[in-house]
């Protein structure tokens, strides 16, 4: 007897093999004192609702930079080594595991340990490689994509014809966020640090993009919007943004915070909130619990897996780089000259 799993488009047996022969020690990535050394460790064990994932390629994103300076420490019980999203086989299965199976490749977005030759994951985090990805490209999904769906959709309820901005279009989660919004008929306005950057934007399918380094994008979007403003802002930003973005804002529009990188603290002019009607409000993902995040995944293999698998959307990878070269991949981010996903390959 065999169980159709067509997600993972592979057959399983209902009694799928827990374990592959596995070594004692992984190679890891560590912080020590704001550095990121390599070293060993135990290999971990996964507990009746993860699996253990021989990871091929981890991508690399902001909050680990913040995470080794100690300005974002991993939540309870999660693993203090950086890495939020994976992709590579599953290895191991808890005893509460029957959809997946040793051997599966599959990507996941993880808490803490993706810098690793070996990381737990959640089962209900892991999703299927979509069709004609690689594993590195598949590393550059949960992060980001979880990230904008749970903020752009789920929160701000961007709509088709409505107008996105996007503070930081070239990032990781920008590209992504470009993507997504142009797949589902929204229009998009970037500000991005170069005019390198804007073109890529335009060329990835924004509709316009304003140079923050050469222009207000305040007096943009005004000009841009025939003033009327923009429907929902996704902000990585934060302090002082925060009374420009509501000066950029249509009537009933949505501000969405999700980073911070200009500080924590703002001093804003509360009367455009009352009469414009405006939402403010923010998330972060990673101390979400399972079942908040496991309701993202079932949202995105829905409607946006089959977008990846036929080609109309695709992670923009800038470098990858070897797990020993961590300390490499940080610096390129911190730098800010990258377009795109940076990926750890292991």
């Amino acid at each position: 007897m065999f169980i159709k799993i067509s997600a993972y488009d592979n057959r399983i047996s209902p009694f799928p093999k827990r374990y592959l022969s596995l070594a004692n020690t992984m190679r890891v990535i560590e912080i020590k004192d704001q550095t990121l050394l390599s070293t060993e460790r135990p290999m971990p064990k996964p507990s009746a609702d993860q699996v253990l994932i021989k990871v091929a390629a981890a991508g690399v994103n902001r909050p680990d930079v913040m995470q080794r300076k100690g300005l974002y420490p991993p939540p309870p019980s999660a693993s203090d080594l950086p890495g939020l999203e994976i992709a590579g086989t599953i290895v191991a299965l808890g005893e509460n595991i029957s959809r997946l199976q040793t051997g599966h490749k599959v990507c996941a977005l993880v808490t803490g340990g993706g810098y690793a030759e070996y990381c737990l994951a959640s089962a209900s985090l892991c999703l299927p490689i979509p069709e004609g990805l690689s594993l590195v490209e598949a590393a550059a999904l949960p992060e980001t994509f979880f990230t904008v769906w749970s903020n752009v959709f789920d929160r701000a309820n961007l709509l088709p014809n409505e107008t996105l901005l996007i503070h930081g279009g070239s990032s990781g989660i920008g590209t992504t966020a470009i993507q997504l919004a142009k797949a589902f008929d929204a229009k998009v306005i970037v500000t991005a640090g170069s005019e390198a950057k804007c073109r890529f934007c335009m060329e990835l399918g924004a509709d316009a993009a304003i140079n923050y380094l050469e222009q207000d994008f305040v007096e943009a979007i005004d000009r841009l919007t025939n003033r009327q403003g923009v429907n929902v802002i996704l902000d990585m930003i934060g302090g002082d943004y925060l009374p420009r973005n509501l000066l950029c804002m249509a009537n009933d529009a949505r501000l969405v915070i999700i980073a911070l990188q200009n500080g924590v603290k703002s001093d804003i002019n509360l009367l455009p909130i009352l009469l414009k009607r405006l939402t403010v409000t923010g998330s972060t993902l990673r101390a979400r619990d399972d079942d908040f995040k496991a309701d993202i995944a079932d949202k995105l293999l829905k409607n946006v897996w089959p977008l990846l698998s036929s080609g109309k959307i695709k992670p923009v990878i800038h470098s990858t780089f070897a797990l020993d070269d961590a300390a490499k991949a940080h610096a390129l981010m911190e730098s800010s000259q990258h377009i795109g996903k940076i990926v750890l390959q292991i």
